[in-house]
């Protein structure tokens, strides 16, 4: 079934961090609301406006472990009323979303549809808009059912009474019309899946046929594979949950630009050609314009450290800003634009790193996942993945040179920038790597040996 000209809908994605958002409302009533919504709302009221809606209300799926929600924001800011289920045990004001109840939006019918298992609050909405019928054209599965996959169910319980609770869960959704449309709040790029697509949307009837996570016959068997996964934890996760299910946090404070970088962790969000030819001293690199920026700032920084950001200009800052408030990084002391640049680093090519290997006088790291490496590594080369790198660094000869090295180049980068900063001689492998690494020389074993 279609909605009416009437219904306001639109998705927004991350694609940095895989999480979707949805603003959904009822245009001739001139109401809407927003799901899970993301801690950076501007968005959200640029797209009402054109719209001629008011944000009224705040469904949340569950309480997010990956991304600051902004549903603070809207409460406090906006007045808006936001709802969960009460198993999310929310310290803040709302209003407890019970399994069948319905939420009205103008003519647009939220029904609340309680699926545990990516957690114990977790909840799906169907959606109906009652000027066309009864039945619901669009179900909101939260972190239950993606496009192409299931969600991890390891994070809040105990990974096999997280799993059997979502088997029941998505046969419960799998029980709707094959013609209503799903959406999710993850697509490809989340840690909160680890097969699912990138495209935005699906339907029941194509995920009953072709999602095989709906293909177990038995909770048992699924429960099994399950949690067989082996995948990372969403990083500064017990903070975020925190922050999430605690009292509303605000708007931030506005950027500023610092005229030095005194006791402050500087981030260099600057590519890392750009860092290498020269950067402030102790500093740490992680591209803004590279691929899930936030998720690996979130993995080397504290939510404890004051952090600065360098970057080229005001504009690449603030969209800096932006992804580590979205990981609760939020102690922000402002930018810098023209620090010293004190230090350098020295790329290594592909091709030199066979004569290094060979003279045997560096160490050099790979810096990739456990999966990664254990579907092939070159030889001679030992395994420390970057996210580790600040709490391990000590590990690391600092004796003699470090060579870094990941697939294709973003993350060698990072790593040598941790390095550097504890004084390492760190030079990264910044164009190639694994991946383009000639292949008779790459060496290939079984998962997990």
């Amino acid at each position: 079934m279609l909605a009416s000209i009437d219904v306001v809908f639109r998705q927004f994605l991350d694609d940095g961090l895989g999480c979707a958002s949805y603003l959904i409302g009822d245009e001739r009533a001139q109401v809407a609301a927003i799901v899970d919504p993301a801690y950076a709302i501007e968005e959200y009221f640029g797209e009402a406006k054109h719209r001629g809606v008011e944000i009224v209300r705040v469904l949340e799926t569950h309480t997010h472990a990956d991304h600051l929600s902004g549903h603070g924001r809207l409460a406090l800011d906006h007045d808006c009323t936001v709802g969960i289920h009460p198993a999310a045990e929310a310290e803040y004001a709302h209003e407890p979303l019970v399994d069948g109840a319905a939420v009205d939006v103008g003519d647009i019918v939220f029904r609340v549809l309680h699926t545990p298992g990516h957690r114990p609050e977790h909840c799906c909405f169907a959606v109906t808009d009652r000027a066309r019928g009864d039945e619901p054209w669009l179900v909101l599965t939260g972190d239950s059912l993606f496009v192409g996959d299931a969600a991890r169910p390891d994070l809040a319980v105990e990974a096999r009474e997280g799993a059997e609770g979502l088997f029941h869960s998505l046969r419960r959704l799998a029980e709707l019309p094959d013609g209503v449309e799903v959406y999710p709040a993850h697509v490809a790029g989340s840690l909160c899946g680890a097969g699912m697509s990138s495209k935005a949307s699906t339907t029941i009837g194509f995920e009953r046929r072709f999602n095989r996570a709906l293909q177990f016959a038995s909770a048992s068997d699924f429960v099994e594979d399950s949690i067989s996964a082996n995948a990372l934890r969403p990083p500064n996760m017990e903070r975020i949950v925190e922050l999430n299910r605690g009292a509303f946090v605000g708007a931030p404070s506005a950027l500023g630009e610092l005229t030095d970088a005194v006791d402050v962790t500087v981030l260099d969000v600057r590519d890392a050609d750009a860092f290498g030819a020269g950067h402030a001293q102790g500093a740490l690199n992680v591209p803004v314009d590279g691929s899930s920026f936030a998720t690996k700032a979130a993995f080397l920084l504290s939510p404890d450290e004051r952090i600065a950001i360098h970057a080229g200009s005001r504009e690449q800052a603030e969209r800096a800003a932006e992804g580590l408030r979205s990981v609760a990084l939020l102690d922000l002391a402002g930018f810098v634009l023209d620090p010293p640049l004190d230090e350098r680093l020295r790329p290594v090519t592909v091709e030199e790193l066979q004569g290094l290997l060979d003279g045997g006088g560096v160490e050099v790291l790979d810096v990739r996942e456990k999966d990664e490496r254990d579907a092939g590594y070159i030889p001679g080369t030992r395994h420390l993945p970057y996210r580790v790198l600040r709490a391990m660094g000590s590990e690391v000869d600092g004796n003699r040179p470090v060579v870094t090295i990941c697939s294709t180049g973003p993350r060698a980068a990072i790593a040598a920038s941790v390095l550097a900063a504890a004084g390492v001689d760190a030079r990264p492998v910044v164009h190639g790597g694994v991946a383009t690494w000639p292949g008779q020389t790459v060496e290939f074993r079984r998962c997990g040996a």
